[in-house]
């Protein structure tokens, strides 16, 4: 932005919102931007606290799952029911 642009926008500043409003409008803003940048700060020491309290609160976990995945069998759903059909129990190849 040019100077001249500058003056231009005081000067609709000025006519539009008078003389005497303009310092309380600045204030304002003045105030606003200190609780803005204030908030700021307070978000970025908690994110970096919570980093900090992750990384120290639970030392005793492992990293890895302690034990795998089960395996399911064929013939078997996930709740362990037998699908129809088949018999829970194996019958040699020859008996059929």
């Amino acid at each position: 932005m040019r100077p001249v642009h500058i003056l231009i926008l005081l000067l609709v500043l000025i006519i539009v919102f008078g003389a005497s409003k303009l310092p309380d409008i600045a204030r304002n803003i003045g105030k606003s931007a200190k609780v803005l940048k204030s908030e700021l700060s307070d978000l970025s020491e908690d994110d970096t606290n919570k980093q900090v309290a992750a990384g120290t609160q639970n030392p005793q976990l492992p990293a890895t799952p302690a034990s795998p995945a089960p395996s399911q069998t064929s013939g078997q759903d996930p709740s362990g029911q037998v699908a129809s059909g088949q018999s829970d129990t194996a019958d040699p190849p020859g008996n059929k």
